[in-house]
């Protein structure tokens, strides 16, 4: 039982209540009077609408541990990152996972593994995984259709997988960066009805105004926020928060509950902020969450009060999963599951030698905050018939290499990493997670990603010529998470984090979330598969090297 300040987000109103609670639901709820100022609030939980899990580098149960503290009791959870890996297998680990602890995870039928024929992956998701995928009680909507232009043009596959989830009657994820107009009509027709890439305004409030649901994404890479936040007071149910792919350590630190407060702080109304934090996603996703009804299942938060929202107690299925910023989730240990079959790499492997006529090179231009980059073209330095760094441009290498088979590593150029020193690599590498690493000079990045192939998964940071200095944090599940404590993960994350930033000299906010996604083909305009440089404005493979013609 329970007295507190209850929040209706139903009739937008504010009572003083007492909450009885039996068997993991509501039972009763007996109002006391009017608001009393002072005394803690009770709401419903937040709900993260859209979340890749394993992007937190952590399994599920590490994941929930670490969510529940801020008040999270659910997430829409697309697990396609580990889909690309181990396919069905994969989406059924994250399942299982889930299963283990009390937190509400909500998985998708991921729709594009692998995300283009572009790349590789480990795995396919078929039409026929989708069927069975569907049919689970755990899978609640296809998720997120990144082959937009599969759909506007009519690929069979794609559109036999949209087919599958409106037989089921399952929302359809979207994911459409800078689509407008007739072709996001078209796109919206087809059946998509969210999208969490828009990335201006003017994107959002087309999207919007033809009636799809736009969450507002702010993770450790991509953050929209500030640009798309008036669209809350405009489509009030049209819009949801999501982080997408967050980072441990930023998740150590808050999740949907820091875009509560942000939201008040720029003077959006209260009900307006608690509907896309609380209410949207529950009803999009008809996701099993209660809202503080009776007969709901007991999912609630206590706060403080409705300006600071610090978060006193997080319930779900009347069972309190954290309190005063302890979790009460266990920490638990989990199997380790994986594919990674590559051999070490040697530094002359990563040389490229310029071909008759090159003056000039694709540079892909990393934008800190965004996954969109820009092409650039930008004069060659060529030293003894190779070409390599330009530090004094902040050009660098970048290096795709395919972790499922030995074959040649993929080699492009970078702007905007402002690393000074050594290298970084990684083997999150969306969607594909094959191993992607930046650096100065051959050597380092050779360093930097044979330490994730020893480890079979992880991200790591090299500078100078003392392996002793060398950085790891191993990623044994998949390549993309661990089991480990959650906050000791959090905090080797972020010291890795610091190195690369004040030991090599990375001027991005968030270097390594920024470099999983250099190979990231289905988002513009110019990425680095493990086979070639892609255009993902032509969506086709194009040159590295350039005459002066341009061509």
């Amino acid at each position: 039982m329970l007295e507190a300040n209850l929040v209706n987000l139903f009739d937008q109103k504010i009572t003083y209540a007492r909450i009885s609670i039996a068997g993991g639901r509501i039972d009763r709820i007996d109002p006391l009077g009017p608001e009393r100022p002072g005394e803690p609030y009770v709401l419903p939980g937040f709900v993260d609408a859209h979340v890749h899990v394993e992007s937190s580098l952590l399994t599920p149960p590490q994941f929930a541990r670490l969510a529940v503290v801020h008040g999270t009791v659910a997430t829409v959870s697309d697990p396609h990152e580990i889909g690309n890996v181990l396919g069905v297998a994969g989406v059924e680990y994250m399942i299982a996972e889930g299963k283990r602890v009390p937190f509400k995870f909500m998985f998708g039928a991921p729709s594009c593994v692998p995300a283009t024929p572009f790349e590789t992956a480990g795995a396919t998701i078929t039409p026929n995984d989708v069927r069975y995928l569907l049919g689970l009680t755990e899978i609640g909507y296809l998720a997120e259709v990144m082959n937009f232009p599969g759909v506007l043009n009519g690929d069979a596959d794609m559109l036999a997988k949209i087919t599958l989830a409106k037989a089921f009657n399952k929302p359809i994820d979207g994911h459409a960066p800078g689509l407008v107009g007739d072709d996001a009509q078209r796109y919206i027709d087809a059946g998509i009805t969210t999208d969490h890439e828009c990335f201006t305004y003017e994107e959002g409030l087309d999207k919007a105004r033809r009636g799809m649901q736009i969450l507002i994404r702010e993770g450790s890479a991509a953050r929209n926020f500030d640009t798309l936040i008036p669209l809350l007071g405009e489509f009030p149910k049209q819009v949801m928060f999501c982080s997408d792919d967050k980072h441990p350590d930023t998740l150590a630190m808050g999740h949907i509950d820091q875009l509560v407060r942000r939201a008040l702080a720029q003077g959006q109304s209260l009900w307006n902020v608690l509907r896309a934090a609380c209410l949207n996603p529950v009803l999009h996703y008809r996701l099993p969450v209660g809202l503080l009804r009776e007969g709901d299942p007991a999912d609630f938060i206590v706060v403080d009060s409705l300006t600071d929202f610090h978060i006193q107690r997080t319930v779900i299925d009347g069972e309190t999963v954290a309190e005063h910023g302890l979790s009460a989730i266990p920490d638990l240990r989990s199997d380790h599951v994986n594919q990674f079959n590559c051999s070490p790499v040697a530094a002359d492997q990563l040389a490229v030698s310029a071909e008759p006529g090159t003056t000039h090179i694709r540079v892909i231009e990393a934008l800190d905050g965004q996954l969109v980059t820009n092409e650039l073209r930008i004069s060659a330095s060529i030293v003894d018939n190779r070409i390599v760094p330009d530090l004094t441009q902040d050009v660098l290498k970048l290096v795709v290499v395919n972790r499922y088979k030995d074959a040649p590593p993929s080699v492009g150029f970078i702007k905007n990493f402002g690393l000074t020193q050594g290298a970084i690599a990684s083997s999150v590498g969306h969607d594909s997670h094959n191993i992607t690493a930046v650096g100065c000079d051959d050597e380092s990045i050779c360093r930097a990603i044979n330490l994730v192939i020893g480890a079979r998964g992880g991200l790591s940071a090299v500078a100078g010529n003392d392996p002793d200095e060398d950085q790891l944090l191993p990623l044994p599940v998949a390549g993309l998470m661990t089991d480990t404590d959650g906050y000791a993960v959090a905090a080797q994350y972020a010291a890795l984090d610091t190195y690369a930033k004040q030991e090599l000299g990375s001027t991005l906010s968030a270097p390594f979330m920024t470099l999983s996604f250099m190979a990231l083909l289905v988002i513009p305009s110019i990425k680095l598969s493990d086979l070639a440089l892609f255009d993902g404005n032509r969506f086709s493979f194009t040159r590295l090297q350039l005459s002066e013609s341009g061509n």
